[in-house]
């Protein structure tokens, strides 16, 4: 395990400071968002679909790790960090590990407070980001240089999981749009063929953080400029102090300012921060958590035949885009090197 013991200990002042306005009750994590992001990393599941494998009771008496016995072993030898191998109590395989952490603060209780705390990156994650980023970058650019219009989605969907799996990321979703289906916004691979033009998605996570993106190959679409005119208003929004409901105000409001119907935001969902989820937490007119220094962000806009992603880091002076390949065609668009379709070779 490579995680870093001052950045832990910097998660435990953070989650120190929930506990206190919660009342000072033992708080109990049990979401592989918060026990990656509190255990630096560590992978917390077999399948990909099933529970974590383990939780975190905090008091004040320090961490205590309940693992399911079978998984103890594996987990202090290659994902714990040393401090935390004599915290470990080993729970019988057949008891869930969430009942025998006992009673305190439910994470349902606290959501917002935890969010808040794992925003801002510490130094350590944000480099596990960075390389992150750059390497799913660099799967999508590997696969995208074998294609043709008759490479089939599950063809491509199969190899960039290989591509992404061989760097040690985990392949949570990968979408592939040929010519046929690119109306869909979520397109599960077929056999079908790519065509003209097609749309690849990937988000991959390893160390407990997940890179978001898409790529287009083949043919430039008719909206793709448009459509960076809104991720740009997204961009220009998001800064430290603003609260997430304005920034989705200003980036929705692109739409109609680009000329896209004024709902098109309804369709589909315009991403928001990430980081230790997916969306952490997906942006509506409702969510009102702050943008903070160091803050992830992965803004998808989208209208039928288009669509750009990236996964950012916000800081207090700019926003650095972290799933870059130097090797992808990009245009020069509102201050960023933003990708563009890539030409069938």
């Amino acid at each position: 395990m490579s995680g870093s013991a001052a950045d832990r200990a910097a998660k435990r002042e953070r989650v120190a400071d929930v506990r206190r306005d919660a009342g000072g009750r033992p708080l109990v994590l049990s979401s592989h968002e918060a026990l990656t992001w509190y255990l630096e990393g560590a992978r917390t599941h077999v399948s990909l679909a099933g529970p974590p494998v383990l939780a975190v009771r905090v008091d004040d008496d320090g961490d205590t790790l309940f693992v399911s016995a079978n998984e103890a072993d594996r987990l202090i030898a290659e994902e714990l960090l040393p401090e935390d191998a004599d915290r470990v109590v080993r729970v019988p395989w057949h008891q869930p590990v969430l009942e025998a952490a006992g009673a305190g603060v439910a994470e349902a209780e606290v959501a917002a407070a935890l969010r808040a705390a794992r925003a801002s990156l510490l130094p350590a994650e944000a480099d596990r980001y960075r390389a992150l980023g750059r390497e799913t970058a660099e799967v999508l650019t590997a696969v995208a240089r074998g294609l043709q219009a008759s490479s089939s989605e599950r063809s491509v969907a199969a190899a960039l999981a290989s591509g992404l799996a061989a760097r040690g990321i985990d392949p949570l979703v990968i979408l592939v749009a040929g010519e046929e289906r690119l109306p869909h916004r979520h397109p599960l691979p077929t056999e079908g063929p790519l065509g003209r033009r097609a749309m690849l998605v990937v988000c991959g996570r390893r160390h407990g953080l997940i890179a978001n993106a898409t790529r287009w190959v083949g043919e430039a679409g008719a909206d793709d400029a448009r459509i960076l005119e809104v991720e740009a208003a997204f961009f220009a929004a998001t800064r430290p102090g603003a609260r997430l409901n304005d920034v989705f105000a200003a980036g929705t409001a692109g739409y109609a300012a680009s000329g896209f119907d004024a709902d098109e935001w309804t369709k589909h969902h315009q991403g928001g921060p990430t980081g230790y989820a997916g969306r952490d937490p997906r942006a509506t007119t409702l969510t009102t958590d702050s943008v903070v220094s160091n803050h992830a962000f992965a803004w998808n806009p989208s209208a039928p035949g288009a669509k750009v992603e990236d996964t950012v880091l916000v800081t207090e002076s700019r926003v650095e885009v972290l799933t870059a390949d130097p090797v992808w065609p990009t245009v020069e668009f509102g201050g960023f090197r933003r990708p563009v379709a890539r030409a069938f070779d």
